[in-house]
């Protein structure tokens, strides 16, 4: 079983945060990424390189998985995420992309934009779950 948590910026320690994750939308439409390798949809995100903080990985991560050029960056929360008794940590943000450039030729194959998160979802137990905290914290 899979479960997914929430926690306040405080209570979490930074270099525990090893993800960051980024609910991005562009002209009222949700942007979610396809892997090379996979053909299902994800929300952008990624892991935090050594020296990053989570808030600059969480900006490269966006502009490589979605080729966003121009946006607001939107800290909510961390998370965490327990699966098998092994609990790993994570930043979860919300992009506003104002301006999308050509996607980097990278891991990611393909951009879509959607009005609600799809069925075929590559984390489908975690996902959900990240994605309704975000809509839920803005206000949408």
């Amino acid at each position: 079983m899979i479960k997914v948590n929430y926690h306040k910026w405080d209570e979490v320690n930074d270099k525990d945060l090893f993800y960051a994750i980024i609910v991005s939308r562009f002209k009222n439409k949700w942007i979610l990424s396809k892997h090379k390798e996979r053909s299902t949809w994800e929300i952008p995100g990624g892991h935090r390189e050594k020296g990053e903080t989570i808030d600059f990985a969480a900006s490269r991560e966006l502009q490589e998985e979605t080729g966003a050029k121009e946006f607001k960056l939107m800290p909510i929360c961390p998370y965490s995420v327990t699966i098998e008794n092994v609990t790993t940590f994570g930043g979860l943000f919300f992009a506003e992309i104002s301006e999308l450039g050509e996607l980097p030729d990278l891991e990611i194959g393909e951009i879509n934009f959607f009005d609600k998160l799809p069925d075929n979802l590559t984390y489908v137990e975690i996902q959900p779950h990240l994605f309704e905290k975000v809509v839920k914290y803005i206000g949408d």
